[in-house]
């Protein structure tokens, strides 16, 4: 073991959060430690590079209401920040449907059978809509009838999430597309006309992108906080984090050498499971037993270099049943540098599971095997189009929300809140499905909180009433509510109670 180092702030995690934190803190010259328990940056937001071909973990848009934010992409990035056109579409039954649905088109491909068949379920569930709404099957049956919710919905919704329709909350379909429904989307056909507030929030036509994938802004952010004298530790295993009524250091392990560092302050970003697991001496019981409740779903992303370009989408959403695959990105048309042959192109399979389940441990050749198969099925490529493949697994790569985890993480947090001296900030760091911008800015705040301010970072993004209790100026806020309306909602599952 080596002598102890100190340090005055100490960051895990060199994701979007941490580095964010070690960028802000760096602007105002304050020296930070990361440590990262990978080979490289970026975390989730990382780029994985094959033979020259680039590929995101999950496509990654670059997209805020949030300066502070917009701002540091722009200042890191320059030139190479692309502007981008946005095309998603819904793949079913070998047709391409318009996303968000337009009900002409949709019709049209389906068939006057299928056609007529969902009209007739939708005039049902008007006339004898469900009621209560308990689950996200009754709340999206009760607006576009129960055939075009078993067509577009269930499916994909139930491979995402890993749960059934009928578990996952009428709360999360009610937040993420309360401006749509087919009788909306008849009415704007008819009138031609949308109100702009019935917008969905995450269907923007265009958005910012790296020349080079997420990762060229992780690693360009790591360059200069190196520069300006804060270290970035890679392969560094967090072991335990050291504590009293203070956290005051961690020990972490690189290769074969076990090393502890203190510091006067923390910002962690890791999964507030393992930090509670990582404790040295262990957590009370209590929020031993509220860190073992949080649950993740996990993912991975299968990567084909094809010889020619399949389709023209950013990505497209697989709802066929038949196939395990989720949702494919053409990273060529998120950005022509991310393949080093423009004849080719470079696919991203998205397969969502849980870590130790049938699709996470299987070797990578079959996991290859299994997309070239999965898309001859589909009918967008044949086996002999790929030329190459290669495969990335991401654990924890979206917090669930089960009917425990508020108050599980609200256990935790108390406990965190009165050390004093550790921040939590990020995606799993916080236990928050939302946007690369959300973790970005729990971390600027961080960053500004050891600087002498006083945030409330479990404040940003929550509902809106909350925000006006929120100490700052003006700017501050409207920063927290541009914010939430450009998050993600996440399905929380039906208590059981409710289950009846």
């Amino acid at each position: 073991m080596a002598e102890i180092e100190h340090n005055p702030v100490v960051i895990i995690g060199a994701g979007p959060a941490g580095l964010t934190a070690a960028y802000e803190l760096a602007k105002a010259g304050v020296r930070s430690v990361v440590l990262e328990k990978d080979a490289v940056v970026g975390g989730i937001a990382r780029t994985v590079r094959h033979k020259g071909y680039g590929f995101d973990i999950g496509g990654h848009r670059f997209f805020t209401k949030v300066k502070p934010v917009e701002d540091m992409w722009h200042e890191v990035l320059r030139d190479d920040f692309l502007l981008r056109k946005r095309l998603s579409r819904i793949y079913y039954a070998k047709k391409f449907f318009h996303y968000p649905l337009r009900p002409a088109d949709a019709l049209r491909k389906l068939g006057v059978f299928n056609a007529i068949r969902i009209l007739v379920s939708f005039l049902k569930a008007q006339v004898s809509p469900i009621k209560p709404e308990r689950n996200f099957e009754e709340w999206v049956t009760n607006r576009f009838g129960k055939r075009l919710y078993e067509i577009f919905f269930k499916t994909y919704t139930e491979k995402v999430w890993g749960m059934r329709c009928t578990e996952i909350s009428a709360e999360w379909p009610a937040q993420r597309i309360k401006h749509l429904s087919l009788a909306s989307a008849l009415r704007d056909v008819l009138v031609k006309k949308t109100k702009k507030a019935d917008v969905i929030k995450t269907l923007i036509d265009s958005f910012h992108y790296p020349r080079k994938g997420p990762g060229m802004m992780w690693e360009r952010v790591a360059e200069i906080i190196s520069a300006r004298g804060s270290r970035i530790l890679l392969n560094a295993k967090t072991l335990n984090i050291l504590w009293s009524d203070r956290v005051t250091g961690l020990r972490f392990q690189i290769g074969d050498r076990i090393d502890v560092i203190e510091g006067r302050q923390f910002i962690s970003s890791m999964p507030i499971r393992d930090l509670i697991q990582c404790l040295d001496p262990p957590a009370p019981a209590e929020v031993q037993s509220a860190a073992a409740r949080l649950r993740y779903r996990d993912f991975l992303t299968v990567a084909l270099v094809l010889d020619h370009n399949v389709f023209p989408d950013n990505w497209i959403y697989i709802h066929d049943p038949a196939v395990k695959l989720g949702r494919i990105q053409n990273f060529k048309n998120w950005s022509p540098d991310m393949v080093p042959d423009p004849t080719k192109t470079c696919l991203g399979l998205e397969y969502f599971c849980f870590e130790g389940d049938g699709l996470w441990t299987m070797t990578d050749e079959d996991l290859i095997e299994l997309g070239k198969k999965e898309l001859e099925i589909v009918g967008l490529a044949r086996s002999s189009n790929v030329l190459d493949g290669a495969v990335v697994r991401m654990a924890k790569a979206y917090p669930v929300y089960d009917d425990t985890y508020k108050d599980a993480v609200s256990v935790i947090r108390r406990f965190v809140e009165g050390l004093g001296n550790l921040q939590l900030v990020g995606r799993n760091g916080m236990h928050k499905y939302n946007n690369q911008d959300h973790s970005m800015l729990t971390a600027m705040l961080a960053a500004r909180n050891i600087r002498g301010a006083n945030y409330d970072l479990w404040a940003v993004n929550v509902d809106e009433d909350y925000h006006e209790e929120l100490a700052g100026n003006r700017k501050e806020l409207d920063d927290f509510k541009q914010l939430a309306v450009t998050q993600p909602g996440v399905p929380t599952r039906v208590k059981a109670q409710r289950q009846q």
